[in-house]
């Protein structure tokens, strides 16, 4: 069996032997296909940020903006367009080059388009790259999008087809699929992936990669998220997921989507440095930048730049991206990081 070739054909039987290999073996097979199609010290960073929040119809288990859940979150309207390109603004400014925008819908409606498209081109012209994730799309809208400037739709499948109906019973997995098919026909660029610690199985999380790395073109960008507990939402007390099995999971979707950008997602702020540091040699190459993550919080940027300085690692730039704010900030990090060196030798 070759681990890779760009497939599209993947059965559940090597799937599950993968995910069994040796932890050694696993990570040093995903370690070397990353290094084939990427620079294994780059990682791409983007920022979220919530445009509409809370008061979603939709009844996802996980989810703290679900109407059918009492989380104490307070409901907010569609933030103005120039609210949204100043969040933008600032998000560039700390080293993001991608912005992703997250709206609690089922779906956009007419009435809203206008202001979303706005706040796409408005972005856009920032120079950096777009991501929105509006829940399900017409065709209609997903072409609307792609004409605005859209370069990423984001909208993951969340577990197996299996697993599905006990997470979400509001929408349908085909529903998500249809979805995924308007957005590539359109031309924008596909972000989707899943949440593990939902209670799902080792046979759910591979039968989710399946779903993923057979669609006919890989997503461009595979989040992958640790469970956040949210106290009113039904899985707040979940059990938590091993981390080493996060891990696979990660050298897994590597080794399935070998040119795919695997995001370490929501749940990051529960790792500690050395199991980042794991997820990056098992594959991952794109996080988000921020303090918070939606509704959720989220390392803070300081904390990020240390680590990266620890580990060697730098952002990847985009090709308008100016730099010189994010390199002045790891050249004050470094400067920090020898002052304390200093004061422990001398002690």
């Amino acid at each position: 069996m070759s681990l890779n070739a760009i497939r599209h054909d993947w059965v559940l039987s090597e799937v599950m032997d993968i995910f069994q290999l040796p932890f050694n073996d696993l990570i040093f097979k995903a370690q070397t296909i990353h290094r084939q199609y990427f620079d294994a010290n780059k990682v791409q960073v983007s920022t979220l940020l919530s445009i509409k929040t809370g008061a979603c119809p939709e009844d996802c288990k996980y989810c703290p903006q679900s109407i059918h859940h009492d989380t104490g979150l307070e409901k907010e309207k569609l933030l103005e367009v120039q609210r949204v390109i100043e969040e933008a603004k600032a998000a560039k400014a700390v080293g993001a080059t991608r912005f992703c925008m997250g709206a609690a819908w089922k779906h956009p409606t007419n009435r809203d388009m206008p202001y979303l498209l706005e706040m796409v081109k408005g972005v856009k012209a920032l120079g950096m790259e777009t991501c929105m994730t509006l829940g399900l799309l017409s065709q209609l809208q997903a072409y609307a999008l792609a004409d605005a400037g859209l370069d990423f739709y984001n909208h993951n499948l969340d577990t197996s087809p299996e697993f599905y109906q006990q997470i979400i019973t509001t929408r349908t997995y085909s529903e998500r699929l249809q979805t995924l098919a308007y957005v590539r026909e359109a031309g924008i660029k596909i972000c989707s992936g899943g949440i593990l610690g939902i209670g799902e199985t080792l046979k759910d999380r591979a039968n989710l990669l399946i779903q993923l790395a057979n669609l006919d073109q890989h997503p461009e960008s595979v989040p992958i998220n640790n469970l956040v507990k949210v106290k009113g939402t039904p899985l707040a007390n979940e059990k938590d997921i091993e981390p080493f099995d996060f891990i696979r999971m990660l050298a897994v979707a590597r080794i399935m989507m070998p040119k795919s950008y695997i995001r370490l997602s929501a749940g990051r702020e529960q790792m500690n440095e050395q199991m980042q540091a794991l997820a990056f040699l098992a594959g991952a190459n794109s996080i988000f930048y921020g303090d918070k993550l939606l509704t959720t919080s989220n390392p803070q940027v300081d904390k990020d730049n240390a680590l990266f300085l620890k580990l060697g690692i730098s952002p990847e730039q985009s090709q308008d991206y100016s730099d010189e704010v994010h390199k002045a900030a790891i050249v004050q990090a470094l400067t920090e990081q020898a002052q304390n060196n200093l004061s422990n030798d001398n002690f």
